[in-house]
């Protein structure tokens, strides 16, 4: 069904009730109320009861156009409604606390403060290195919290030179600078209800930090060119890679600021901190990439889980997605092995820097051991071109042997 048209008065039913039912049910169903005995007071309690628009009898030849666009009007509007309904519980689907992939012990106790603050009005500031997920963090905070049915505004402000920043935050009006030939709503207007998530908050100048203490303080603020103050009911989400408390001892970052907005201090772990989620986030990625891009991989092969894991990740989360969708593409089908992988990632140098500590819970020495002897076979194969025969000499290993382990850890010849 796509409308509803319903007179006021009908046999068994009063069409507002008819309304207040339909809207009860679904409130994307656009209605449109008919009578013939039209009053202010009817027309204002039909739009109160969920009616699109209010019409009055009788329809002569003239109007009919006039209604058809209506007609048109309003189950295109209930369209837009359900779509927009749809795509928000998405959304929110998407940003659910256990859709963030991870098990760690770090990951898990950043998300039990996520899930204690969501729902508060409290602002929070997400600090951690480039790449770890702080606006993946921000995100799950907005679309867990009362405001989520309302905007969530992105703002990266080391991205905006500082000239445009501020008419990007705060509006606009006409004439108020050069090329200004018409007003503007800032990000802060656009947010209204909702909430900003102002990212890389530590490159902002000092004069913007000024009035962004302002915003937080008063809620207030005053478009460029403007001297009326506009209100607002905006959350604040900060986030930085950088030390605002060094930013401070040097002078870039205004103090009081910092505490304004470290109400609640997030904190996002290193991937190297959490390298027990490697194997869970590149399953993740390699799933995304064959669903949604039509890659043909069917897994990651042992021998490259554990390079994997056994890398820094200077990037962090975002150089593992970046490396797996490179290596789907460069794989096209088929598994993902350890000899896929860049060169930084066979790099493993002195092997006497890399003997693990043994610790009193103990070590997986078979593993630790399978791991060593997978380095240095890279190696040889890697300075003799993959020649199998040189490398077996290199090795002090029969070429069969050599075949045999190269086959058992899944390795193979990049230039194939």
């Amino acid at each position: 069904m796509d409308l509803v048209l319903a007179d006021i008065r009908m046999p068994g039913i009063n069409g507002l009730e008819l309304v207040r039912q339909v809207h009860d049910i679904n409130p994307d169903l656009p209605c449109i109320v008919i009578t013939g005995f039209g009053s202010p007071e009817n027309s204002v309690e039909a739009l109160r009861a969920g009616a699109y628009w209010y019409l009055e009898k009788p329809f002569d030849q003239g109007n009919l156009d006039v209604i058809r666009r209506l007609v048109e009007q309003a189950i295109e509007h209930g369209r837009l409604k359900a779509e927009n309904r749809i795509l928000h519980s998405q959304l929110r689907s998407k940003y659910r606390f256990e859709n963030i992939v991870g098990t760690s012990a770090a990951l898990r106790n950043v998300l039990d403060v996520v899930a204690k603050v969501a729902d508060t009005e409290s602002t929070v500031l997400i600090t951690g290195e480039s790449g770890t997920g702080k606006e993946l963090i921000a995100r799950a905070i907005h679309y867990n919290s009362r405001r989520s049915d309302r905007r969530l505004v992105t703002v990266n402000c080391g991205a905006i030179p500082e000239e445009l920043l501020e008419s990007e935050l705060f509006g606009h009006v006409r004439g108020a600078f050069t090329n200004a030939v018409s007003s503007r709503e800032g990000r802060f207007a656009l947010a209204n209800g909702g909430t900003i998530f102002l990212d890389e908050i530590g490159d902002m100048s000092p004069n913007l930090q000024v009035k962004l203490l302002r915003v937080l303080q008063d809620r207030t603020f005053e478009p460029v060119g403007s001297s009326k103050s506009i209100t607002v009911d905006v959350r604040v989400i900060a986030a930085t890679n950088q030390n605002l408390e060094t930013a401070i001892r040097v002078g870039r970052f205004r103090e009081d600021l910092y505490y304004r907005l470290n109400v609640i201090p997030i904190e996002v772990p290193p991937l190297r901190n959490r390298r027990e989620d490697v194997a869970l986030l590149a399953q993740y990625f390699l799933d995304v990439m064959n669903h949604e891009r039509g890659a043909k991989i069917d897994s990651i092969h042992e021998a490259a889980i554990e390079r994997l894991c056994a890398y820094d990740w200077p990037g962090n989360v975002r150089e593992l997605e970046n490396l797996i969708e490179r290596l789907t593409v460069l794989r096209g089908e088929g598994e993902i092995l350890a000899s896929d992988l860049p060169p930084a990632f066979h790099q493993s140098g002195d092997p006497a820097l890399h003997v693990p500590q043994l610790s009193a819970a103990g070590i997986a020495f078979r593993d630790v051991v399978d791991r060593f002897e997978t380095d240095l076979i890279l190696q040889a194969l890697e300075q003799t071109q993959w020649n199998k025969n040189k490398a077996a000499q290199l090795l002090g290993l029969n070429r069969t042997t050599l075949i045999e382990k190269i086959k058992k850890k899944g390795l193979a010849d990049p230039s194939e």
